[in-house]
């Protein structure tokens, strides 16, 4: 492995800093409580860090060094990390899909692992090191510290506290299937995301299933929107609704659900009642456009994330940008350009 430093491009400043940067297939999204946007660069291998500004910054991980190892800054090494998560005291939590392990980010930039063991993919229960996951996709953390994650291919919902020691909250780990149920009396097909709201609940977008399942506190899961193997663009109340790989998921302060919808290239929006509607993009239109609702285009958006004033932040993968979108529905670029992978931070210009 050998380490590769991005060089920073200073913004002009008739265009919006973020548009300088370049990423690599970004996977993951998370916005702390100061406006930072911060993105799991998968295809680098690194977490980058987007202030309000547009600043772009690379905060751990080095671009084409892979693996997996501890460390502080670039020193660190990820391998694929697949979401991103923040809690209230700046902390970040990355599911780093290959390397099979959860891994922390403090403030200052040092990175240790969590749980899981490196680079040994399978299931098991238990402290820190010791546990296992099987391709960890999604990762959110609540207000007391515990974290949540979309174990994929072990078809659960894994739960960490912040002593590290990992139990399995939902699902039955390797069984899939559709089954709501009580923890690990459900049942799950490629789980791939988790998003928590202010009431503890969670919400998992079920890829395999084309669903959005809703597991409270207790662990009931129960389906929220979509029809298990159905797959399409309907919109609609609770099972008449369609999606067709869902694999991202937000909350905002109101309950209001957000599913970017990757193969329908749409970003979706269930209320707390469950009824289901097309917020931006146009079902099955690939695409980059800037713009109002279904005048957007995306292209295999994966991740979103919302901020306390409403705004997503979506991961439009395959455009190698991170978009956002007002609650009006207004669809911008933030940060980098379409069609152009890379590795380049920004900063702004003096």
């Amino acid at each position: 492995m050998f380490a590769v430093v991005a060089p920073a491009v200073v913004a002009d400043p008739g265009k919006p800093a973020g548009n300088h940067a370049r990423f690599a297939r970004p996977n993951g999204v998370a916005v702390d409580a100061a406006g930072n946007v911060y993105v799991a660069d998968g295809d680098n291998h690194t977490i980058r860090k987007i202030t309000p500004a547009g600043a772009v910054t690379t905060l751990a991980g080095s671009p084409q060094n892979w693996g997996h190892s501890d460390g502080a800054g670039t020193a660190a090494v990820f391998d694929t990390p697949k979401a991103i998560a923040v809690d209230a005291t700046g902390n970040v939590y990355v599911a780093d899909a290959t390397a099979a392990t959860i891994s922390k980010i403090t403030p200052d930039g040092t990175v240790t692992t969590l749980a899981g063991s490196p680079a040994s993919p399978g299931y098991a229960d238990g402290p820190g090191l010791s546990a296992q996951f099987h391709f960890p996709t999604g990762v959110s953390v609540d207000s007391a510290g515990d974290v949540y994650v979309a174990d994929a291919l072990n078809y659960a919902i894994r739960k960490i506290t912040p002593a590290g020691e990992v139990s399995t909250f939902a699902g039955s780990p390797g069984k899939k299937g559709g089954r709501d149920g009580t923890g690990t009396a459900a049942m799950f097909q490629i789980p791939t995301d988790v998003a928590l709201d202010s009431a503890g609940n969670i919400y998992v977008p079920d890829f395999g299933n084309q669903t959005i399942r809703k597991i409270t506190p207790a662990g009931a899961v129960s389906t929220l929107a979509g029809s298990p193997g159905q797959t399409g663009a309907k919109d609609g109340a609770g099972s008449a609704a369609e999606f067709s790989k869902p694999m991202g998921a937000a909350v905002d302060a109101a309950g209001n659900v957000y599913v970017a919808d990757s193969d329908n290239d749409t970003i979706r929006k269930i209320t707390p009642a469950g009824v289901v509607s097309t917020l931006a993009g146009s079902p099955g239109k690939k695409g980059s456009q800037d713009g109002v609702g279904s005048a957007a285009g995306f292209s295999n958006p994966i991740a979103a994330a919302v901020d306390s004033a409403g705004n997503l932040y979506v991961a439009d993968s395959l455009n190698f940008t991170i978009r956002k979108i007002t609650p009006a529905g207004v669809v911008s670029t933030f940060a980098g350009s379409p069609g152009q992978a890379g590795s380049a931070d920004s900063v702004v210009a003096p």
